[in-house]
């Protein structure tokens, strides 16, 4: 298990925490998400050999948010 924690820009909302945190949790081998609104970041504990870096950031992009 793995944990990686995204910068996330454009995040400002309990919206915007719901969306991001639910389109991780759709990915399988994700086990945990954790949004910082004031941070602007996300953690996330997954499982490398099910999901890469790479999708969570496509996940979150897909709501319309730019992951740095």
């Amino acid at each position: 298990m793995m944990t990686i924690t995204l910068r996330v820009q454009g995040m400002t909302c309990g919206h915007c925490k719901a969306a991001v945190t639910n389109a991780l949790q759709e990915l399988d081998g994700v086990s945990r998400v954790e949004v910082h609104l004031q941070e602007g970041t996300v953690d996330v504990d997954y499982d490398e050999t099910k999901v890469s870096v790479e999708k969570l950031k496509e996940a979150i992009e897909e709501q319309g948010y730019d992951v740095k």
